[in-house]
């Protein structure tokens, strides 16, 4: 049997469920096991536990039919544990290094204890961390083991369960279980604190309790459901009449449960507004039916609290509030006019134009900071022309890219009054980046942000852990994401990465990337078309390069000797470059562009065009490996300098250990893969099947009908993501040429 039993229960956490497992295994104490509880979670968690039990046994996944609750998920992991000690960790929370093997230490230091407490941090999105105001309470002073009685403060520590390592023989001769509801903590904590003989304290942060900026938390929900805390001290005080021997607690547990109603009253944002005098005299009841004879109500204002809670004085509380109120709207109106004051830079124009209705026909498209038409938007404006044509689909383009719009695209010029009252006005706005921070999110107004790629470089608040890659205020970052209504995903692993880099409260939809769909529908006709454009000739071979920008460099510098690439792979093949712009230091290069072997793309609008016309792609971080691999076709990652960029840019998978296809560091090494053809052998296609079948999960062909009929349409039934296996996408360029030879 372990020494120690983790019970975690699992709902809607995908976005931090890794990080605290990898907070458990990564312990250096390996004496333990998780009960890992998926409480029948709606995303991708449950799919999470079962991919890391398969990598580690000592955890023990348990799939709840129903949802039932944090208490009752947290006793069906008490049910399985078989370790001398369990341990509550909640699923978006974290330990410390080392905080296992602390705790163990101090287990055995202390003469197995009932309960040991340890410490805390409050950790925050910006990285902030707040340390436990009462982390005085744990100081190991006096003997190694108490009562409650000895040490009567720890009371005041906050009612938490997870703060603390239980014996499972005292937790199964007390028979505590946790009940359901809200702040089921309150039970539990305080019944299995007064019923302890033997308490030890750790005076160390093991657990790094995560304060989430969007939900997850009960504490900022409004919601009828804060009733729960009246059964929970019934709950409290049924248990101290059932242990006559207990009574000398029930005027500090009195203490407890009045200070915890009028926190709740106190706290705007937990009762809805007509619930309030309900709570109160229900509150006010409880008081009168347990106060202890003789308690003394504390001193100053908080005395004074109680005692209008005793005589069910509602309205001389809400009248005690009102000053409270008064200075919030204060501070209220002073944002209030600072926000106008910075709206008015925008201009009287823009003002005018958010005071008039919003369009419901009107759909407003940005991409890549509106420098042209493409991306997942274009393919989004394509599907909607199609199934909604009677929507007026406008397009925000900068001036000096306006040369680059297609014809026949409605175009409103960045900076124009037309860009303002479209802005204004349209009902839906759609980006595959973010709209600028002077954008006013209207209510009514639907933001719809399609990404434009699956990270493997990291993102949003990861990039935080990497300041030499950005400068980004991230503050400012997550008010402009605050805009959305909708995300747009390809893949779950890029689901639980946007939930928890971008933590605002948006629907994700997983509908695949729109951009995507021309790899799968694409024909042999169109396959040829693309590699017409571009000078193709057929038979010819032709390497799309596409290496990401990086951070340490100012421009892009080609990491490959073109002449020398040329020279070795002969006259039959042609290298499509696409970058931030093209210069090469070969002298050979000049002559190469115009004898067609090099091909600078860095301009062209449509990449899944340059997709369909490439028999291999060659980058090395770039997003493109995600898109380009639902095409089944050859991808080499050249990546001469994976250990700076890994390390200055941060990655969320090691791309040598899981690359899709072949893997070149040096120059040398990615010719000869290429003059070989060891590119493309069964090894790198099992390699490539693998990447598939994680990252082009949702690319069906079918994603912009998704987003059309979800967002703009209102359907809730949606096209099914095709099966994997039953899946096809465009033919390879021989086979195009096979499939037009026979035709």
């Amino acid at each position: 049997m372990p020494k120690l039993s983790l019970v975690v229960p699992v709902y809607k956490v995908q976005g931090y469920l890794p990080e605290c497992l990898d907070s458990i295994l990564g312990q250096d104490c390996t004496d333990f096991e998780i009960i890992a509880v998926d409480d029948c979670s709606p995303d991708g968690s449950g799919a999470i536990l079962d991919e890391y039990a398969k990598r580690d046994d000592r955890i023990h996944v348990i799939h709840l039919t129903e949802n039932v609750g944090l208490g009752r998920a947290r006793n069906a992991g008490l049910e399985k544990a078989t370790g001398d000690y369990v341990l509550f960790l909640d699923s978006d929370d974290t330990l410390s290094a080392g905080a296992l093997s602390a705790i163990r230490d101090r287990i055995e230091a202390t003469g197995d204890p009932e309960i040991l407490i340890f410490d805390y941090a409050r950790t925050y999105w910006d990285g902030r961390v707040r340390p436990n105001l009462r982390a005085d309470l744990l100081k190991e002073k006096g003997p190694d083991t108490f009562s409650l009685a000895e040490r009567p403060q720890l009371l005041d520590l906050l009612q938490i369960v997870w703060n603390k390592a239980y014996r499972r023989d005292f937790v199964t001769r007390t028979g505590l279980t946790f009940p359901p509801g809200y702040y089921e903590d309150a039970p539990w904590t305080f019944c299995s604190l007064i019923s302890t003989e033997r308490i030890a304290v750790l005076d160390r942060v093991c657990v790094h309790y995560r304060q989430r900026r969007e939900g997850g938390n009960i504490l900022k929900t409004v919601s009828r459901k804060h009733f729960d805390v009246f059964d929970q001290y019934q709950r409290v005080f049924d248990y101290l009449d059932a242990h006559e021997e207990l009574t000398e607690w029930r005027g500090p547990l009195f203490r407890k449960m009045v200070d915890h109603y009028l926190t709740i009253l106190e706290r705007p944002g937990r009762l809805p507004q007509d619930a309030r005098a309900e709570f109160f005299h229900r509150a006010s009841a409880d008081y009168r039916a347990r106060v202890p004879k003789g308690f003394t109500r504390p001193g100053g204002g908080r005395g004074h609290k109680y005692g209008m809670l005793e005589r069910d004085a509602y309205t001389t509380m809400v009248s005690a509030l009102a000053a409270v109120k008064l200075r919030q709207r204060v501070r209220t109106s002073t944002r209030t006019a600072l926000n106008r004051s910075k709206r008015g830079a925008m201009g009287a124009f823009y003002q005018s134009q958010l005071r008039l209705p919003l369009d419901d026909n009107l759909v407003l498209f940005s991409a890549y900071w509106s420098r042209s038409v493409s991306c997942n938007p274009a393919a989004i404006d394509a599907e909607l022309a199609r199934l909604a044509p009677h929507m007026r689909r406008v397009w925000a383009v900068r001036a000096d890219n306006a040369e680059r719009v297609p014809k026949g695209v409605e175009v409103v010029r960045v900076g124009s009054r037309d860009y303002w009252s479209a802005l204004a006005r349209a009902k839906y706005l759609v980006n595959n980046v973010n709209f600028a921070d002077s954008v006013v999110k209207r209510e009514g107004q639907i933001h719809v942000q399609t990404h434009h790629g699956t990270p493997l470089k990291t993102m949003g608040l990861d990039q935080q852990k990497f300041p030499a890659s950005t400068d980004m205020d991230f503050e400012k970052l997550l008010e402009r994401c605050d805009r959305w209504d909708y995300s747009i995903s390809a893949n779950q692993f890029s689901t639980v990465v946007w939930e928890r880099v971008y933590p605002c409260s948006y629907t994700t939809l997983e509908t695949g990337y729109p951009r995507n769909d021309v790899l799968v529908t694409a024909g042999a006709e169109d396959v040829r078309a693309a590699r017409a454009a571009l000078g193709l000739a057929d038979g010819a071979k032709a390497f799309l390069y596409m290496p990401t920008h990086r951070e340490y460099q100012p421009g892009f510098t080609p990491p490959l000797d073109l002449g020398r690439f040329a020279r070795e792979l002969g006259p039959d093949v042609t290298l499509l470059v696409r970058g931030h712009y093209f210069y090469g230091n070969s002298p050979h290069v000049d002559e190469l562009r115009r004898t067609g072997r090099i091909v600078d793309v860095s301009g062209h609008a449509r990449v899944e065009e340059l997709y369909l016309a490439a028999d291999a792609l060659i980058t090395d971080y770039s997003s493109a490996m995600f898109d380009y691999a639902v095409l089944d076709r050859p991808i080499i990652s050249y990546v001469p300098d994976w250990d700076v960029y890994s390390a200055v840019r941060g990655t969320y998978f090691d791309l040598l250990q899981e690359p899709p296809g072949a893997v070149a560091t040096t120059q040398t090494e990615l010719l000869r893969l290429l003059a070989s053809g060891a590119y493309d052998t069964p090894e790198t296609t099992e390699r490539r099947d693998t990447f598939r079948r994680r990252f082009c999960e949702f690319d069906d062909g079918h994603a912009a009908e998704r987003v059309v009929r979800r967002v703009f349409l209102g359907e809730e039934s949606l096209p099914p993501i095709v099966p994997f296996d039953e899946r096809h996408h465009a033919p390879t360029p021989a086979q195009a040429l096979e499939l037009v030879e026979r035709a």
